[in-house]
């Protein structure tokens, strides 16, 4: 997924790069490129979780969305479990993140296989951010800062995503 995004941002600039620039001459005809952001970040599809911080950020920027994190046990965590079945997989929920939010799963599975990489990556989010339990749940900014934190929440999805709207209006 990291490459497929990589190749498309590069030939989208090189694209761009190669376009003539506007030219304010009188007679010549200014040509209007349009970057469609759907084309540039065919890899990111919304209201869908993905798993690299890195990849988040840089969606975040380009969409001037929050991200939303959720440090999760997804297969031993019986508060992650609900919060997931509740809220993060109805339809209230994915029709508000798609197109508000960028959706960040840091997971601490106990039996699901990990990389390496991803395990580190995790592991570092987790001291970073110094999480105590789970789940626990942070929506960032495009810079990685914090801006609030929540978990989880009675009331189901409809009621989760005004929380989140509360949690972003403060």
């Amino acid at each position: 997924m990291k490459f497929a995004l990589i190749l498309i941002l590069t030939l989208t600039f090189a694209f761009l790069g190669c376009s003539n620039p506007k030219n304010e001459t009188a007679g010549e005809a200014e040509e209007q490129v349009e970057v469609n952001i759907d084309d540039a970040l065919a890899g990111y599809e919304g209201g869908t979780w993905i798993e690299s911080y890195e990849d988040a950020i840089s969606f975040s920027k380009d969409l001037s969305r929050p991200i939303l994190v959720n440090f999760t046990g997804s297969d031993w965590c019986g508060w992650c479990v609900r919060l997931s079945k509740e809220v993060f997989s109805q339809k209230e929920f994915l029709d508000y993140a798609k197109t508000n939010l960028i959706l960040l799963k840091l997971d601490f599975p106990k039996s699901i296989p990990q990389t390496d990489e991803l395990k580190a990556q995790n592991q570092k989010l987790q001291d970073k951010f110094k999480i105590r339990g789970y789940p626990t749940i942070l929506l960032i900014d495009s810079e990685g800062s914090e801006i609030s934190r929540t978990g989880y929440r009675e009331g189901g999805a409809a009621s989760y995503v005004e929380h989140l709207k509360s949690m972003l209006t403060k």
